[in-house]
């Protein structure tokens, strides 16, 4: 080989392997990811996109990703808490009124969502206060209008119902298109904690609480509105924020189960849990919690279904979707994968299904604001936001530290 064409080779081939291993981004997310385009990095963590979303992946201590997090979603934060203090202030509730409420409302967070929120005002611009409104964004919004009346619905399949035996776990999260506007900001954040933790992932716009997590485990949690009212009778930690805790800790369902049945929640829930072997739901009061599952499918909406709550007849828009997944899913038994989960999910209420279209209820137009499809055993995510596509990313390359 003459020295040019040696040369030019030569020259190439360090080009290509420069460009696969970009100053500070990870390898793993350079292969097995191709969905994944690289978008910066700072101290330590990267932002992708992901189609229309952004996925960052955050490493180190909780400060330490709380101020990856600030720097690399700063414009979206700053965009969206200028929106939602503006909504608020055109409602007569104050940002100084807010503000008490997120410190009442933050007193009992953990101490490592608090460092995330530490290092998040160190370079976001927002301060911890201003951080702390955001995370509770939805319900800031929805504070000002009469209780919603639906929120959510669940529906997993394994066994005979799927393929090939795995569990594919589902999830719509509901509301009223109030919060639309947030579907603006959504991101997809992966946490690879430095202390030992499990490494999670969570699905939310921008700052405001997740109410949807995965972990490195293959474990999945999400929950739902459970349609009555059964506040606690003291002060307790906010039971949907100790979902961080669950997936952090936790890596298999015994432990989770474990977990979720230890801890006593502020008001009533339904919880949604898969795993790579098996799925349940868990009806859970203030002061007893139940566990249901299924031969190879259980659903949820906002009802209790298990007869010894000795409950009214759930209201109708509940119980419609609860049969209309268990029926989609029981017709297409031994076909399901997360194609046909996805199909599933996405007819409408009216048209036999689950699904908020922004659908009439109520005297209000609810939608399902954002959806989720979850392989435990692969860890591989489809996610979409209302009237927005469905995107796959492959979890477990951005899980490895």
């Amino acid at each position: 080989m003459k020295l040019p064409v040696l040369f030019i080779t030569l020259f190439l081939f360090i080009s290509t392997a420069s460009a696969l291993s970009l100053p500070g981004v990870p390898a793993g997310t350079q292969h097995g990811t191709p969905d994944l385009v690289y978008v910066a990095s700072f101290e330590g963590g990267h932002r992708f996109q992901a189609g229309e979303y952004p996925v960052i992946v955050l490493s180190g201590s909780y400060r330490e990703m709380g101020r990856q997090y600030g720097k690399l979603m700063k414009p979206e934060l700053n965009e969206e808490y200028a929106f939602l203090i503006g909504t608020l202030a055109t409602r007569e509730y104050s940002q100084e009124r807010a503000r008490a409420e997120g410190r009442n409302i933050t007193a009992f967070y953990p101490q490592r969502l608090k460092e995330v929120f530490i290092g998040m005002s160190e370079t976001s611009g927002l301060t911890e206060e201003d951080i702390a409104i955001l995370y509770y964004g939805a319900i800031f919004q929805l504070m000002t209008k009469p209780p919603v009346p639906v929120s959510c619905s669940y529906l997993a399949t394994w066994g005979d119902y799927t393929t090939d035996g795995s569990v594919i776990a589902s999830r719509n999260w509901d509301l009223d298109d109030e919060v639309m506007p947030f579907t603006k900001w959504y991101v997809l954040t992966v946490y690879r904690p430095t202390d030992g933790s499990n490494a999670v992932t969570t699905w939310s716009p921008a700052g405001m609480r997740p109410e949807t997590f995965m972990n490195s485990r293959g474990l999945f949690i999400a929950n739902d509105n459970s349609g009555i009212l059964d506040d606690a009778p003291e002060p307790r930690p906010e039971f949907v924020t100790e979902f961080y805790r669950f997936m952090f800790d936790y890596s298999d369902l015994q432990a989770l189960d474990a977990g979720i049945r230890g801890t006593s929640p502020d008001t009533g829930w339904i919880v949604d849990v898969a795993g790579p072997d098996e799925a349940f739901v868990y009806e859970k009061r203030t002061n007893r919690t139940l566990q249901r599952s299924g031969n190879g499918i259980v659903a949820a909406a906002n009802h209790f279904v298990d007869p010894s709550w000795n409950l009214p007849a759930p209201p109708e828009h509940s119980l419609s979707r609860y049969n209309n997944l268990l029926r989609l899913a029981t017709e297409a038994k031994g076909s399901i994968d997360a194609v046909k989960m996805m199909q599933i999910r996405d007819v409408c209420l009216e048209n036999g299904g689950a699904k908020f279209c922004h659908s009439l209820l109520f005297g209000s137009k609810y939608s399902s604001n954002h959806q989720v499809i979850f392989v435990p055993e692969t860890r591989v995510l489809w996610m979409k936001a209302m009237d927005r596509p469905w995107q796959k990313v492959e979890l477990a390359p951005l899980f490895n530290n």
